[in-house]
């Protein structure tokens, strides 16, 4: 899970009231959990569904078309944290953006609870924008509830990550079970309703999720003091001159697809996924190139600056690669879970869903252990770049390991449940090398005057890594798997090879500056 921006401190009193740390980080902490409840559980189904017969519930899509909209679903979802971020900073503050964040997730959850394909993208596009409001602004709040000399910030952001880890833990267990499970399934049969709606019974788990954090954010809101409270303007007249330009930006994005939906239901043209995914996916490249080759043409900066740009560049290139082999865990992995995959330990069955626990599980293994290590290794600790690259090399090793269990699964075999175990573990080893260090390394480069812009490019690595990893996925039932999943591998491996070739050029380059 991709780590989140800090923001500056506000003037509070230094308080001790959650395991020696602000008050309200409980509040942030419990909110932040639900949140992150909601999105993996519903992310845990999202392309079991897509894939599932009709017949069982599901829409029958093929992999062709539900990975690529897996894919463009999970790159908006971090997309928007950079508006949301600019909306939060500019005209409405940080707690009103989690709030009204929140709710709006509620809502999208609440609309995949009933079925339809209508409804189920409908709800989609409201998690994104819930998403892209309450994500980016949460942590900066976390930040503000602490003093930049406070000893405790770093130790509190570690209680927050906590929490996302716990609520991406216990979701997919809860939402697998009521979509997937057979148990749930006679229950609803015992009511008089149709089985296959216990998809949607998974969705409406997520809804009542957020419905908690929401709830208590309202209720514990006190905790918060002023963090948050005002946007980063010059006065009303500004903020109300920023207000009108946000709406009259949203009223032409709605113009414009509302345009296209209609022309599409009237049949004046057709668009296929692969069409609307390719030009997704080219407006997400060309926003990259457009920003990155700004930055660089934008002048005024110092030998040093540049060099910092340089590695930065690189850094973010190895992050797209990493988040689009990692992010395959909601995709290409959860169908080999369901498809190729006996789950089942000790003669008990679990929802193939339920796999989407492990990376947090791990994850909550693991930190303790990384944390002690960085420490141990002290002047030998390695460079951000050779963090990057050990992470990548990991996710490469996780994909090698799957080639045999698909081979092993051919012909419609099913494997141990050993085979994604070991995999998850690789690539949580893979996410602790490089994901609590990008952000870190991402705010130490960047120059003064483009530093919180920098922290979005952070998201926009993960968001181009996971539309990479989605048209991937659609690939699934293309590619024999031993040849998709070697692929992967390889790819993953080469850019760990190019970045570990550059870790002692970087470091010269960086040292001379």
């Amino acid at each position: 899970m991709p780590s989140l921006p800090i923001g500056d401190a506000v003037n509070l009193p230094r308080q001790t009231g959650f395991f020696g740390h602000p008050a309200g980080l409980r509040t942030l902490f419990f909110v932040e959990l639900w949140e992150r409840f909601s999105y993996y559980g519903m992310r845990a189904l999202l392309i079991l569904f897509m894939t599932a017969p009709i017949v069982s519930g599901g829409l029958g899509m093929p992999a062709s078309e539900a990975g690529p909209i897996y894919g463009m679903y999970t790159a908006m979802a971090y997309l928007t944290c950079l508006p949301g971020g600019w909306i939060a900073d500019r005209i409405i503050g940080q707690r009103r953006a989690v709030l009204y964040g929140g709710i709006i997730i509620m809502i999208g959850h609440v609309i995949l609870a009933f079925p339809g394909t209508g409804t189920f993208f409908a709800g989609l596009a409201f998690v994104v924008t819930g998403t892209g409001l309450l994500k980016p602004n949460i942590s900066t709040m976390v930040g503000k509830l602490y003093a930049p000399e406070d000893a405790r910030r770093d130790a509190g952001f570690s209680i927050f990550y906590m929490g996302i880890n716990i609520g991406a833990l216990l979701a997919p267990l809860v939402t697998g079970a009521l979509a997937q499970q057979q148990w749930f399934k006679d229950v609803l049969t015992g009511w008089g309703i149709a089985p296959e709606t216990s998809w949607h019974w998974g969705f409406g788990a997520t809804a009542v999720g957020m419905f908690v954090g929401v709830v208590w954010y309202i209720i514990d809101s006190r905790t918060l003091g002023d963090a948050g409270n005002a946007p980063a303007v010059s006065g009303p007249n500004e903020a109300a001159l920023l207000r009108g330009k946000l709406w009259r930006g949203v009223a032409i994005f709605g113009a414009v697809v509302g345009i296209a939906i209609l022309l599409r239901v009237l049949g004046v043209f057709q668009f296929t996924v692969e069409q609307v995914s390719n030009a997704f996916g080219l407006s997400l490249l060309f926003t990259v190139a457009a920003f990155f080759i700004w930055l660089f043409a934008s002048g005024g900066w110092t030998a040093e600056e540049k060099k910092r740009l340089v590695t930065m560049t690189v850094l973010f290139v190895g992050a797209c690669v990493f988040w689009s082999v990692f992010e395959q865990a909601g995709s290409t992995l959860s169908l080999f879970a369901e498809r190729s995959t006996r789950n089942e330990v000790l003669g008990v069955s679990f929802a193939s869903a339920m796999w989407q626990s492990i990376n947090s599980t791990w994850v909550i293994i693991l930190a303790p252990v990384f944390a002690w290590l960085w420490v141990k290794l002290g002047d030998r600790n390695p460079t951000s770049a050779a963090k990057f690259s050990l992470g990548l090399l990991f996710v490469s090793l996780g994909f090698f390991l799957m080639v045999p269990a698909a081979q092993l699964a051919a012909n419609g075999n099913r494997v141990g449940w050993w085979w994604l175990l070991g995999c998850y573990f690789l690539h949580s080893v893979g996410e602790m090398c490089l994901s609590p260090v990008g952000l870190s390394a991402m705010s130490r480069l960047a120059p003064a005057r483009v530093g919180s812009l920098m922290m979005g490019v952070w998201f926009m690595a993960t968001s181009v890594g996971s539309f990479i990893g989605g048209r991937v996925a659609g690939l699934y039932e293309s590619f024999s798997l031993p040849e998709l999943f070697g692929v992967v591998a390889l790819y993953a491996l080469v850019f760990a090879g190019v970045l570990a070739l550059l870790v002692k050029p970087i470091k010269r380059m960086l040292a001379r500056g």
